[in-house]
């Protein structure tokens, strides 16, 4: 309950947040969506029977999704979903 309520207490709606903070809120959201790619595709094997295609198809089905509806949770729940149906049923 600590970690949930500190930042309303730090930094009440009343005031503006310091400017490292906002810098932190604007930069954040991409630098984590960086790493969620490098950890997802960090062990795709290229030379393998499927050559990478599942992992290529998510990765395209979240950057449409993201593009279409500028929501991170819908582009990982999509491209997640995707890679589960392809690797379940097509590969």
């Amino acid at each position: 309950m600590i970690t949930r309520f500190t930042p309303f207490l730090l930094f009440p709606e009343s005031k503006e947040p310091p400017r490292v903070i906002r810098y932190l809120g604007d930069v954040l959201p991409y630098a984590i969506g960086g790493l969620l790619v490098v950890y997802a595709l960090r062990n795709t094997d290229l030379t393998g029977p499927t050559r990478g295609i599942p992992e290529l198809v998510a990765l395209l089905v979240v950057v449409v999704l993201h593009l279409w509806r500028h929501s991170m949770i819908l582009s990982i729940a999509g491209g997640t979903i995707a890679y589960m149906l392809l690797v379940q049923f097509v590969f």
